[in-house]
């Protein structure tokens, strides 16, 4: 059907009344993005459409782009950096073989004002998972891989609630092909498979509210110190699970110290914490024989010491100021050994991603005591061909002091 554009519901409009609206919204439209500027949104909610250059299986001459979505939630700023939790499906068919496509990632945000518009980089670390007969011609390929994703965009407001997102960047994984008669390793690679790709996504951001801006703070009190803790801590594993890893032959033991900062406000109830760790004792027991796949091939056991770093953090803790305080905690970084871990056909460095869930009890005002029980995972994220992994049931106890806290101060 096609519309006259000097016509609305059957009924001829005047030119000079069509004029009125539009002049109005020119004239109230600078108060609008102004006011969107100056305000800070504590949440941003995005979803979009995205575009995935390549297919996981698509060799030189055989290449063919993937459609898919991305939703993601950015957390209250700290200084212009945002937590951001992100989720991107991507589908498609390439040299007969299905491409299903998921990764969940977590990560940071950077964003900072141009004129009207906000422009950010991105920085993306998770896993990505694929269904089994992805390789050409529907043969078998490994399901899940280390994935990172690096790119960045523009927000354009649209009013005070909604912004246009453009965003582009690199996502690396690094999926291979199941075992071939010629390999000595459970995986392998065929030349010209990808590990980079181009991502394009266009959508919408959303903030559900809007903190009111800096000019109409009248307040002169400066606002309080944010709750900071350092937690002496120590675990160890009791079991595996199977959830992201196969092996479950080896043990942890670990003690270091963790950060803790109240940096994003609150979400659901919870106080939102930045968290950092470092474990100088790291202590991995391992089959003393093993094969290219981690199963164990002695009864014998040998210690492999070890150094854990995670940069990357999160805590939400409920009942904030009261004397018994559930959490949940999930962190991500790296893990160094003083020999391949895992397997003879392993790596040195390996990646780690933590989840706990746990109780913390207030002792003094300064000193509180937590426990908690969760997984400890890690593996390689295939930088060589076996990446056996784990998935270390641990519990931990800690020793936590207020650095600066408003409960000190007093």
């Amino acid at each position: 059907m096609i519309y006259d554009s000097d016509t609305y519901c059957g009924r001829r409009r005047n030119p000079a009344t069509m004029r009125t609206p539009l002049v109005l919204l020119i004239l109230c439209l600078p108060p609008l993005v102004e006011e969107a500027q100056t305000a800070t949104a504590p949440y941003q909610l995005s979803g979009s459409f995205s575009a995935l250059s390549n297919s996981f299986n698509g060799v030189p001459g055989s290449r063919q782009p993937l459609l898919g979505w991305d939703v993601s939630a950015a957390f209250p700023a700290w200084h212009n950096l945002r937590f951001v939790l992100d989720y991107t499906s991507f589908q498609g068919k390439n040299l007969g073989a299905p491409q299903h496509a998921q990764f969940p990632t977590a990560g940071a945000q950077y964003s900072h004002r141009l004129g009207r518009e906000s422009i950010f980089g991105k920085m993306l670390f998770g896993e990505g998972w694929l269904n089994k007969n992805w390789a050409a011609n529907g043969a078998i390929g490994t399901l899940a891989s280390f994935t990172m994703y690096a790119g960045g965009g523009v927000d354009t407001p649209l009013d005070k609630h909604f912004s246009l997102r453009v965003e582009g960047g690199l996502q690396y994984t690094n999926f291979a092909l199941e075992t071939s008669t010629t390999s000595d390793f459970p995986y392998y690679r065929i030349p010209g498979l990808p590990n980079d790709f181009a991502r394009l996504s266009m959508g919408l951001v959303w903030s559900p509210r809007i903190a009111p801006p800096e000019s109409e703070q009248l307040s002169t009190t400066p606002p309080p110190s944010p709750e900071t803790e350092i937690a002496f801590e120590y675990g160890a594993s009791f079991g595996h699970s199977h959830i992201e890893a196969g092996s479950w032959s080896s043990y942890l033991n670990l003690a270091g110290f963790e950060y803790d900062r109240n940096s994003w406000g609150k979400f659901i109830g919870a106080r939102m914490d930045y968290v950092a760790e470092i474990l100088p004792v790291t202590i991995l027991r391992q089959p003393a024989v093993e094969d290219e796949y981690g199963d164990p091939l002695s009864s014998n056991f040998t210690t492999v010491p070890g150094l854990a770093v995670t940069p990357v953090g999160l805590r939400m803790l409920w009942r904030d100021g009261k004397v018994v305080k559930p959490y949940f905690t999930t962190k991500g970084g790296v893990v160094g050994y003083t020999h391949k871990a895992l397997s003879p056909d392993g790596a040195y460095l390996n990646f780690t991603l933590q989840e706990t869930l746990g109780m913390e009890l207030r002792l003094t005002h300064a000193w509180e005591i937590r426990s908690g029980v969760g997984e400890f995972h890690f593996s390689n994220a295939r930088q060589v061909p076996s990446n056996p992994g784990i998935d270390e049931i641990m519990y931990s106890f800690a020793l936590s002091h207020h650095l600066h806290s408003r409960r000190t101060a007093d």
